[in-house]
């Protein structure tokens, strides 16, 4: 993995501009708007997706596999943290003095001058920030943004605004979210995760401390969640130091923008107190955990100014973000899902949402364990989360991404973790997976496929193998 240098002074001007894994949704977004600017891009990835087509459509030539002829005479190379160290690319321009940017850093560059809303939390920020573009879309705004997940309505995951306002995902898994220069920060929660990297809970709080903290104007964060609530203490107990306003949103009877009731059988409906107003919304996604997002989003709009009824109102429109709880098929009534799901709190939200569109079926999660230092650590976790959410559970490989293998960490620890073991099966060949689900399959199940992986590429191999049995002649 490609860390950034937080202590690296940005450039003036980039120059002819190279991105290895440009078709990344967030590398895909920036390259995107650096082309708008005037910037000559080029990019590379390992294969071709949406992105790196729209990409083309857009005139940005994009090469498939990494070759060190690839950066050509780039000025800049930008690069994704999940390369691997000896990407030829990569150590092309090392070889070459070309500079290195980490995505984060070109995104900073991007954003320099401008009024910055960072939104950052362990879960919920690529679905946070879709809905905060959405929102001020519907209010009459015109934000620039960069989301980490393609914003259904809109078809991209970044746009060029002629407002001040530019709306971001921070990332927190490696501090690149200390890179911007936040003026509202909304925190969607602070659940210790990547500790691969962060070596330990305290640091990881402490970077959501001085994230919060260099915030400008506007500090919006949950009253719910237990790590934002320590946070929160923090931030009480040691004023900062740019005296931004601080609004909290939740369930919490303490929360200034505050849920009152919520009703998820079906597409999450709500009813919220804002100030001396109770407002009723409608949304038409899923889960309880959505009407949470949409009122952390409806906290930094009336933070920023906007009316609550007519913000809460444009907030309603967001219609979801690629790879979260997205339809792909279905097959002899089968229906068949993806989600980005990779982190225990994650997968039992998204569980727990799905039932409200399963009926009188069978739930099926296909689970692919992210990372072999995140399987490690929650293997335990991961299976009780997919134990209580689901009917039924497939376990596939797990994708090391950008992690070595780890002796004894596999798929199987999370299956052999699971209570009733006739509940899970631990299948790690993609075929035998899609031919087994297939199988077991009945019409009005539904299945998800869960992770920031691959698991997304299953999907194919799924419905044919679906279609083989419940099409037969």
């Amino acid at each position: 993995m490609i860390y950034p240098d937080l202590t690296l002074s940005l450039p003036d001007h980039l120059g002819k501009v190279h991105f290895v894994g440009i078709g990344g949704s967030g590398m895909s977004g920036i390259a995107r708007m650096l082309h708008s600017a005037g910037v000559e891009v080029t990019g590379s990835d390992r294969s071709t997706n949406y992105s790196t087509v729209a990409l083309e459509a857009l005139g940005i030539p994009v090469n498939i596999g990494h070759d060190a002829a690839h950066v050509g005479d780039a000025d800049t190379l930008v690069v994704t943290g999940a390369l691997w160290q000896d990407n030829p690319e990569y150590q092309y321009a090392l070889a070459h003095d070309i500079p290195v940017l980490h995505r984060s850093q070109a995104l900073a560059w991007l954003a320099r001058g401008r009024r910055v809303v960072s939104v950052a939390g362990a879960h919920g920020k690529t679905t946070s920030t879709g809905m905060m573009v959405t929102g001020l879309l519907g209010v009459g705004a015109d934000p620039s943004f960069v989301n980490g997940g393609i914003i259904e309505s809109l078809g991209v995951s970044s746009g060029v605004g002629s407002d001040d306002l530019f709306v971001i995902e921070a990332d927190e898994s490696d501090k690149s979210f200390l890179l911007y220069d936040t003026s509202v920060a909304l925190i969607t929660n602070v659940d210790p995760e990547h500790l691969d990297f962060y070596g330990s809970r305290e640091a990881f709080m402490s970077a959501f401390v001085e994230f919060a903290r260099g915030a400008r104007e506007l500090v919006v964060i949950s009253a719910d969640d237990p790590g934002a609530k320590e946070v929160l203490e923090h931030l009480r107990a040691h004023p900062l130091p740019t005296d931004p306003r601080i609004l909290t949103f939740g369930t919490d009877e303490a929360a200034d923008i505050r849920i009152i009731e919520i009703d998820d059988r079906g597409p999450v409906r709500f009813r919220v107190s804002a100030g001396s107003e109770v407002l009723e919304a409608s949304l038409s996604v899923y889960g309880d955990y959505n009407a949470i997002n949409a009122v952390g989003v409806l906290a930094a709009m009336t933070g920023l100014g906007f009316d609550a009824p007519a913000a809460l109102q444009a907030i309603a429109e967001f219609g979801g973000t690629k790879r979260r709880f997205e339809f792909h098929a279905e097959v002899g009534g089968v229906r068949v899902y993806d989600d980005y799901a990779h982190h225990p709190t994650e997968v039992a939200a998204l569980l727990s949402a799905a039932r409200a569109v399963v009926g009188d079926g069978r739930l099926i999660a296909v689970h692919q364990p992210h990372l072999f230092s995140r399987t490690q650590l929650f293997h335990a976790e991961f299976a009780e989360a997919l134990e209580q959410g689901a009917d039924h559970t497939v376990v596939l490989a797990v994708d090391g991404a950008r992690e070595d293998p780890v002796d004894g960490v596999t798929g199987a620890l999370v299956a052999d973790d699971f209570v009733s073991a006739d509940r899970v099966a631990y299948l790690p060949d993609w075929q035998d997976a899609a031919d087994y689900l297939a199988e077991f399959a009945q019409p009005g199940d539904v299945m998800v496929t869960m992770s920031c992986g691959t698991v997304y590429q299953i999907i194919p191999q799924l419905v044919e193998s679906l279609r083989a049995r419940f099409e037969r002649v």
